[in-house]
């Protein structure tokens, strides 16, 4: 089958369809209504929001998210981290990283 350079065979038919790509973990929600998702087979880190769904941000991680996103508070600030590692049964990108974004202040 078809398949793009880190990518696994079945995330194009997930994409095709509309329905997503697969997951292997959970989410993070803020209390500011952001839904923060990064175990998916694209490799992607993406902020939602809560009541519509709507992609609000990404960014692609140096390998594919391999666990939770968790959050922090640190001198007032807020952080999204994740261990990004790849997942050999899925095929993505592997790596050894653990990658921290700052949440714009309010």
């Amino acid at each position: 089958g078809l398949k793009l350079p880190g990518q696994p065979r079945f995330g194009l038919i997930f994409v095709a369809l509309n329905h997503g790509l697969p997951s292997l973990s959970g989410v993070v929600v803020t209390a500011g209504g952001l839904v923060i998702s990064g175990n998916t087979s694209d490799g992607f880190l993406r902020a939602h929001d809560a009541e519509t769904g709507a992609e609000l941000w990404r960014d692609r991680l140096p390998a594919a998210g391999a666990a939770n996103p968790m959050t922090y508070t640190a001198a007032g600030r807020q952080y999204v981290v994740i261990a990004a590692g790849g997942h050999g049964k899925l095929g993505t990108r592997r790596g050894d990283h653990v990658v921290a974004y700052a949440l714009p202040e309010r």
